[in-house]
């Protein structure tokens, strides 16, 4: 039986394991894709928010060639974390069910059945996206996530959505050749968009080079056009390709199986010992972005470097 198993290798499923390593407990990740699957898949000249210096876990520093560091600077980041600690990971490895059992708790994968006396749940949020819910969305021209600008050379786009995601997307492929034009159900953009793309972005829907549809949504989705509805009414526009960066949620699968409570708001926050990161299960931990349930723009890295640490730490004291 392990003394830890932490679902999720991602930053804070390193965080942790980094720290189980630190204290020699008999422990495992398991992760369904990739190292830093999410990051991963993020688009493929992305730069982060935070500095090199903020994203730092495990005593190893962060080399960036700028202050602000690139999805392959962070990818070649935590690919030395894992080599420095020669950590303990399962990748291609998917979780389907956690049970209780006597002394810990029983964790099902695609092929195996593991053992744990813990259970740390570090599997964030990017990969459930937020559904439009309208016809045709299902066609392969509507994109959910975005990798680069190459494929939509030439083409006419819809982009859906006013935050950092949507306005990175408008401006990326903009620039490189794409008829873009942007569907924002606010009233405005979003006003905490990186301020290094803010006035871009907002100076070219002034100048017209992208278009911009304010209070508005997508109402349909057909092979070569889309319906718009606007303040003004309908439009139907002329469309290629629908790049919906419309956000992403938390699966709750793993923590529903082990009946984590949450609190009673539309945020859906899960329960925890703010000390220990502890669920109302004895044993079971929330590690990462997930602690903020469905509000997912109140934690990232950055401040949640300390989860590892408050998670072992307990464990430990509950071992003495």
């Amino acid at each position: 039986m392990f003394d830890l198993i932490i679902v999720g290798a991602g930053p804070a499923g390193i965080n942790c394991g980094i720290e189980a390593h630190k204290a020699g407990l008999n422990y495992c990740i398991l992760e369904k894709g990739v190292l830093v699957n999410s990051i991963y898949h993020f688009p493929t000249n992305m730069t982060f928010f935070s500095t090199s210096k903020k994203l730092e876990i495990g005593e190893i520093p962060f080399i960036s060639h700028t202050d602000k560091p690139t999805r392959k600077e962070a990818l070649e980041y935590y690919r030395r974390l894992v080599e420095y600690y020669q950590l303990e990971i399962k990748f291609k490895t998917e979780v389907v069910n956690l049970s209780p059992i006597h002394g810990g708790f029983r964790v099902d994968t695609k092929t195996k059945s593991l053992e744990s006396k813990n259970i740390v749940i570090a599997t964030g949020f990017y990969d459930n996206v937020r559904s439009l819910n309208i016809k045709g969305e299902n066609l392969p021209k509507v994109k959910h996530y975005y990798d680069d600008a190459h494929p939509y050379i030439g083409m006419d786009i819809a982009v859906v959505g006013g935050a950092n995601s949507a306005c990175d997307v408008a401006l990326e492929t903009w620039s490189n050749g794409a008829n873009v034009t942007m569907v924002v159900r606010q009233p405005q953009l979003y006003q905490k968009v990186k301020y290094w793309i803010l006035p871009n972005i907002e100076n070219r829907i002034k100048e017209g080079s992208i278009k911009a549809f304010f209070n508005s949504s997508i109402t349909e989705i057909r092979e070569n056009e889309i319906d718009v509805i606007t303040s003004e009414g309908k439009v139907t526009l002329a469309n290629d390709y629908v790049l919906a960066m419309t956000g992403y949620k938390p699966s709750y699968k793993l923590l529903d199986q082990l009946e984590v409570e949450y609190s009673k708001d539309e945020n859906k926050v899960p329960i925890i010992n703010e000390s220990t990161l502890e669920t109302n299960v004895k044993g079971v931990y929330v590690s990462g972005v997930i602690n903020g349930g469905l509000k997912t723009s109140s934690l990232f890295i950055e401040n949640t470097r300390d989860h590892g640490a408050k998670i072992v730490g307990a464990i430990i004291r509950n071992n003495e």
